[in-house]
């Protein structure tokens, strides 16, 4: 079973600047290791958490799109990250995951953040989804999705639990301890992806990135406040040695999610 060798980026965002913060990440992807197999980007990685969709938002056959595939191509690897797009009239907080082929999917943020307005700009996601790259299903989600445990309830359909962020450095603790039990209750490996600096709007982030095996153990995570790279390597075997031996998913209540 092949292990999944997975590069987290988390940096300072250029406020509403897609082409620095582009070319930023490029010269992360530069320096990687030629068996990195999937890279994961912020939330709204070329903006910031901008609440000002009319003269951001991209299309999906957009520079930024298209400038993802050429990535995931070029350099053999899949590459994740939210960003504005606009689709139909409507405005959506979507996670782009685009494979090594160039092949896109992707998830709309299903619980948009009140606190900010959030749902007075962007359409909310309906549909959860799970991705399958290369023998892994992978289910990302995107920041205040955190809060919400059912939406993430997993019964076996995924191994990895992805959450992109832009999570500010006043709620933190929260941050860190949902993540663990998202990683505890799913038995899954579960990542989570934030920012650092501080935004125009005087919120300050601090990173705190992690990613925690299926029992909710930290296996690594940049350093917090620090704009740096985090390589990990996830096992398939081991994953499924833990299932095997607790069985916790097969004991869990049976409800349907409505939309």
């Amino acid at each position: 079973m092949q292990d999944l060798n997975i590069a987290l980026f988390q940096y300072d965002i250029a406020w509403e600047n897609p082409s620095a913060n582009r070319k930023k990440i490029q010269k992360f992807l530069e320096g990687l290791p030629s068996d990195t197999d999937f890279v994961v980007l912020p939330e709204m990685f070329t903006t910031g958490f901008s609440m000002r969709p009319q003269g951001l938002a991209e299309t999906m056959d957009g520079a930024t799109v298209l400038w993802m595939q050429e990535m995931a191509v070029n350099y053999q690897i899949a590459i994740a990250g939210s960003l504005i797009i606009t689709e139909k009239g409507n405005y959506y907080n979507r996670l782009i995951f685009v494979h090594e082929t160039g092949h896109i999917e992707s998830y709309d943020k299903r619980h948009a953040f009140t606190l900010a307005g959030e749902q007075k700009e962007y359409t909310k996601g309906k549909e959860r989804i799970v991705i399958d790259f290369k023998g892994w299903k992978i289910c990302p989600l995107i920041c205040y999705d955190l809060r919400f445990p059912v939406w993430a309830r997993n019964k076996e359909e995924y191994d990895v639990l992805l959450y992109v962020a832009n999570w500010p450095e006043v709620r933190i603790k929260a941050w860190d301890a949902l993540l663990k039990a998202r990683a505890i209750e799913n038995m899954s490996y579960t990542i989570g992806l934030n920012r650092v600096g501080t935004d125009p709007n005087g919120h300050k982030y601090c990173g705190n990135s992690v990613v925690l095996d299926s029992l909710g153990a930290v296996m690594d995570a940049p350093e917090s406040h620090k704009e740096m790279g985090c390589l990990v390597s996830l096992s398939k075997e081991n994953l499924e040695k833990n299932r095997k031996r607790f069985g916790f998913l097969k004991d869990g209540d049976d409800f349907v999610v409505g939309c």
